[in-house]
């Protein structure tokens, strides 16, 4: 049988991208997907072809950024199917600009919300019923949460806080059996890219046009499947990134400038 047949998998930024991907693939194990977004039209389409492959569903129209949104889905959650064994803490947005650029600093804030706090909110309202089921918590973060990356600051810095208190809370629940496994994508195939906030908290309305090299969101969806079910600590998808979280201890001037030629090529290649 499979590890997460007629399990309860709550799955946040579900709508498109690694969530879609990740809900679509764990589809065939016949688990019971609670789906969270705000987009309700394209979450009901998601629950529809996730059905078609052999799973129960609930569609919960989510924003994130709000705690009492977050309680009400964990609430809806255990209403619709009495227990919570996987927390997927996908949600997310991006942002593209330097400091001395921004002029609408409530983009830290409103970055902050939706990557970092989002995941606190879910997390803690799910954590009774997770004890309960001895269950998982996977935490989407991102390769720019272990190093710094140019433009992409408040990025960064939401990854980094949702790093530090996952490894925390990991300590905290080890005697519980409630494991937590962080996820550190290298650049993923996903509209979080044109949908990055630019200098003035507009949309920036394009994707990078070397997409065609980044990982695709349904290769990297079987990635953390492998990883929840072995309860894994860690995974980074990219060899770049397990020598990057490396060689930044010995030679971190070289991580940097690694980082700086990404994003000089990523802006030239987007005009």
């Amino acid at each position: 049988m499979s590890i997460f047949s007629k399990k309860v998998i709550v799955i946040t930024g579900a709508s498109e991208g690694i969530g879609r991907a990740l809900a679509l693939a764990l589809a065939p194990q016949q688990p019971k997907l609670v789906l969270a977004a705000r987009n309700e039209q394209r979450l009901l389409d998601l629950a529809a072809s996730c059905e078609k492959a052999g799973a129960a569903t609930c569609v919960v129209p989510t924003d994130v950024s709000d705690k009492q949104a977050c309680q009400r889905l964990v609430q809806q959650t255990i209403e619709t199917f009495g227990v919570l064994d996987v927390l997927v803490n996908n949600a997310g947005i991006s942002m593209r600009a330097t400091l001395e650029e921004i002029s609408d600093l409530s983009i830290f804030d409103h970055v902050m919300k939706v990557n970092y706090l989002s995941s606190v909110y879910c997390t803690k309202y799910a954590l009774p019923y997770l004890k309960q089921s001895k269950g998982r918590v996977v935490a989407v973060a991102s390769v720019a949460g272990v190093t710094g990356v140019p433009t992409r600051t408040a990025y960064c810095a939401s990854k980094h806080a949702m790093m530090g208190f996952f490894e925390s809370l990991r300590i905290e629940l080890e005697d519980a059996n409630v494991s937590v496994t962080i996820i550190a994508p290298d650049f993923v195939v996903s509209k979080i890219h044109e949908r990055s906030i630019d200098a003035h908290g507009q949309l920036v309305g394009e994707s990078p046009a070397n997409q065609h090299t980044y990982l695709t969101a349904e290769s990297c969806a079987a990635m953390i499947i492998n990883a929840m079910e072995k309860r894994h600590r860690l995974l980074l998808t990219s060899w770049r990134g397990y020598w990057g979280r490396l060689v930044r201890i010995i030679l971190p001037h070289l991580i940097d400038g690694i980082a700086k030629k990404a994003v000089k090529e990523e802006k030239s290649m987007t005009g």
